[in-house]
């Protein structure tokens, strides 16, 4: 950590391009002494990636910026207060502090907050900026957590964790085994200290795999934000053996969608199906990542188009946790009925279908954007139809 990159003169460059093209500026050159001009780059990058994922820290002064893959690799402020807002108590342990946003917000709910990590710079990194916002309750160690608790005999009300994916895990579904830590082997030293844990992972984790992995989870939280799925945060509460609750969140700027249900449940309930309705609901990312289709057909009363289609409609207009549509006109999928209707531009989306966006929009000569939304799906007597929607805000 190079202390000089908080001097005024370094302050102002970092600040006076944040938009300029760094190719050029390393062809140019700077003399600052005591620094490279690499490492005002380095504050550059990192700093612009925080524009929107982390404005209090973009916005204030003498920041100090770890590198890019840092910033990418931490929660954003939005996420990092959703998860503060469910816990509360005296004291919480991060074993992976990392960048220190989810401890930020945990000190505004906690009494005591410690914050490991076992990257030396980037822990002198995160107590340097706890001092200039002037946070005086986390206490910051550069250290593998996991070994601060095995040789600590405190406990906490709440200890955190966001494993790692190691490097050389590939595929979109994963094992908690494939995590730094490896969870599933820590838990028991982990309840040890404390009988509550929140596991934060990323949404590539298969549900069903983490549950089969894991023990005594209570709830999962699956949140998105502006409807991509950023984190699962699993609550684990020590001897909990009861029903596994689903929450999940996708958090807007206004009006954020919560849909919650049974994991259990969700196999046993059944849907209800029919043809094409008047209105069409599509759920948001959330719930199709947690896998609540059964569930949100039963709770709000609404027909599933086919099994593994994932698309609903109804007589008439509800309250819903993703998009809503009016249904204008069902058609069957024959590319020359479509072409009569002379769409040149419309949004098209996919369900259950064999063609992809691309190769639709190729074959029919529709250009992305306009007014008309336009579904491809299948429907429940296995066939292939074409939904004309509108938008309903």
């Amino acid at each position: 950590m190079n202390t000089l990159l908080l001097n005024t003169e370094s302050q102002e460059f970092i600040n006076n391009h944040l938009n300029s093209d760094i190719a050029s500026l390393l062809l140019k050159g700077i003399s600052i002494e005591g620094i490279d001009l690499k490492e005002l780059i380095e504050q550059i990058e990192a700093k612009k990636r925080c524009v929107k994922k982390l404005p209090t820290w973009f916005n204030s002064e003498t920041i100090y910026f770890p590198n890019k893959l840092n910033i990418e690799q931490t929660s954003s402020e939005a996420t990092a207060e959703y998860k503060a807002a469910l816990i509360q108590g005296n004291s919480i342990i991060d074993l992976t502090g990392g960048f220190g946003v989810d401890c930020y917000y945990f000190s505004k709910r906690f009494e005591s907050v410690v914050h490991c990590e076992i990257n030396e710079e980037l822990s002198n990194i995160v107590k340097h900026n706890f001092h200039q916002f002037q946070i005086q309750n986390i206490k910051t160690l550069a250290s593998d957590g996991i070994e601060v608790l095995k040789n600590s005999k405190k406990n906490y009300d709440w200890i955190y964790v966001d494993p790692s994916r190691r490097h050389y895990s590939k595929g979109k579904v994963f094992f908690l085994k494939d995590c730094l830590p490896n969870i599933p082997t820590q838990l028991d030293a982990l309840f040890e200290h404390s009988n509550n844990i929140m596991i934060k992972t990323s949404p590539l984790l298969d549900i069903s795999v983490g549950i089969d992995e894991l023990k005594h989870v209570k709830t999962i939280h699956v949140v998105a934000v502006n409807n991509e799925v950023k984190e699962l945060l699993w609550m684990l509460e020590k001897g909990y053996q009861s029903a596994i609750t689903l929450q999940t969140i996708n958090l807007k700027s206004e009006n954020n969608e919560v849909f919650n249900f049974n994991f259990q449940n969700e196999s046993e309930i059944e849907a209800n199906f029919s043809l094409p309705l008047d209105y069409l609901y599509e759920p948001n990312s959330a719930i199709l990542k947690a896998g609540g289709f059964n569930s949100i057909a039963s709770q709000l009363d609404i027909n599933k188009l086919h099994k593994h289609s994932h698309l609903y409609t109804c007589e008439h207009l509800i309250e819903f946790p993703g998009r809503r549509f009016k249904i204008v006109k069902t058609i069957p999928y024959h590319k020359k009925t479509i072409k009569k209707l002379g769409i040149q531009q419309a949004n098209i989306t996919t369900r259950n279908f064999p063609e992809t966006v691309e190769q639709i929009r190729k074959n029919l000569k529709i250009s992305e954007g306009g007014n008309d939304y336009l579904f491809f799906t299948t429907d429940l007597n296995n066939k292939k139809i074409v939904l004309i929607s509108s938008k309903i805000n």
